[in-house]
């Protein structure tokens, strides 16, 4: 029997059209992105429906429309839970859906919440403090971080507020830089110790005992790109600025082992991943997670990652959708 697959979306066209600018719709995605997707899910035997935005799914769920699974690329727009928004929804029409549920969702994308999870199970993160008034910002607060440190949105995607600025030096930088994304970015401030070393992200895919590496790559910036730092526009032009090396050896099992660590910390599920990046004196540490994983087939680190292992874009796709089917064929949890 044909699987009935729905798949929710934000197309950054469409918040582009009703005024927003680039940076603000950083984290959507291009109708190329869920073009791939449908033709990948097609080619894998399912019968697909383009669903769209929550907006229309609210629409189309009332109208008693249903679905065996949705392949969820939803980033949200609205609250600092926005990616959990669709999740929620179908949790509540019990429709399973794919990567992480509403929960895991909410707390990965508030960056200061996860490292407190992962760092509850054992896992290396940088010291850090969360700032959720820029106006009352107390810098005796301070007194157990040491600068150089690094400042963005604690609920933000896509690099989105991190700039050559993000890292200060001493306490007026680190004011100017609070005050300057306060604006913009209505919502808590992550401070963290910066690391020097290495930036690596994981591809993960699958979850619990399922959960293993799709393959590790080095961010190695170019010297066109806009400093030593991975923002918001080395990642926007990443084909001109950014080179993605495999990582194999020693580096790259350690690596995975975080990364798998962190992920099931968190309960993410079927893929997505793990950005890690090392000390001075060479330790890898947590950033962040990404649960819910950009599917460009040429522009977004996941896809490039798994095709330097050999991995197409088909097979990664396949791979998702077979891991959600699993997931809710042997759970209760759909």
């Amino acid at each position: 029997m044909t699987q009935r697959v729905g798949i929710t979306c934000d197309l950054r066209s469409e918040y582009r059209a009703m005024g927003y600018d680039e940076e603000a719709t950083a984290e959507l995605d291009r109708e190329e992105t869920v073009e791939a997707i449908a033709s990948a899910l097609i080619r894998a035997g399912c019968e697909i429906d383009v669903i769209g935005s929550i907006r229309r799914l609210a629409a189309r769920l009332a109208a008693g429309d249903r679905w065996d699974l949705v392949f969820n690329i939803a980033e949200g727009f609205y609250g600092s839970a926005r990616e959990a928004q669709v999740p929620a929804l179908l949790e509540a029409y019990e429709i399973p859906c794919t990567f992480s549920d509403a929960m895991t969702l909410a707390i990965a994308q508030h960056k200061a919440y996860a490292k407190l999870v992962v760092a509850s199970r054992g896992v290396r993160t940088p010291s850090y403090l969360l700032i959720d008034d820029a106006s009352s910002f107390d810098f005796a607060r301070f007194s157990n971080l040491s600068y150089p440190l690094f400042v963005k949105p604690a609920c933000e995607g896509t690099s989105k507020g991190i700039s050559l600025a993000s890292l200060v030096v001493g306490p007026d930088e680190l004011s100017e830089r609070l005050a300057a994304l306060s604006a913009p970015f209505d919502g808590p401030m992550l401070v963290e110790e910066y690391l020097p070393g290495r930036e690596v992200t994981v591809g993960i895919a699958g979850c619990g005992d399922r959960t293993r590496s799709l393959g590790v790559a080095e961010i190695i910036l170019h010297d066109s790109a806009d400093g030593a730092i991975y923002s918001y526009r080395n990642k926007e032009e990443c084909e001109h600025r950014v080179a993605y090396v495999p990582v194999e050896g020693e580096l790259a099992d350690e690596a995975a082992a975080i990364a798998i660590a962190a992920w099931n910390a968190l309960g993410c599920r079927d893929a997505g991943r793990v950005d890690l990046r090392q000390d001075r004196d060479g330790r890898l540490s947590f950033i962040e997670v990404n649960p819910l994983s950009g599917l460009h087939p040429t522009h977004s680190d996941l896809p490039i990652l798994c095709a330097f292992s050999g991995m197409s874009y088909d097979k990664l796709i396949a791979t998702i959708l077979t891991e959600a089917n699993t997931r809710v064929a042997t759970s209760s949890d759909r």
